[in-house]
């Protein structure tokens, strides 16, 4: 079965250790998953439509959420051009000491799932 390919959304400033970890586990042997890019780094005065490009190309959008994601700009504004794309998003707690929080973009209804490894597979499995 062909892998779904995932946009990782994430807070550069303070989660970018829970990036990398979101990537290898995409490399495990039995993973439904692979990454097909990541948030951009650098503002530029396009990064909205690379942004947008990328998550274009993606089947979901996997939203790691830290201690300061409510406060990360990007990652509100990648919800948001997953919405307009009708592109799935989930968050995923990526702290486990302390609050995560959601980003400021989230919808109320939208859960915050603990991060483990039946969850993230039962959430991409979700978006095909």
């Amino acid at each position: 079965m062909p892998k779904v390919p995932v946009f990782i959304s994430f807070d550069y400033d303070h989660d970018e250790d829970l990036k990398n970890l979101l990537v290898g586990q995409s490399r495990n042997l039995d993973s439904p998953f692979e990454i097909s890019d990541w948030s951009v780094k650098l503002a530029s005065p396009n990064w909205e439509a690379d942004a947008r490009r990328r998550i274009r190309r993606a089947t979901v959008v996997a939203v790691i959420c830290g201690h300061h994601t409510d406060t990360a700009t990007g990652v509100s504004k990648e919800i948001r051009i997953a919405r307009e794309e009708s592109t799935s998003y989930f968050l995923l707690g990526g702290r486990r000491a302390g609050t995560n929080k959601k980003p400021s973009a989230a919808l109320t209804t939208d859960k915050m799932y603990e991060w483990t490894w039946p969850n993230l597979k039962k959430l991409v499995a979700g978006s095909r």
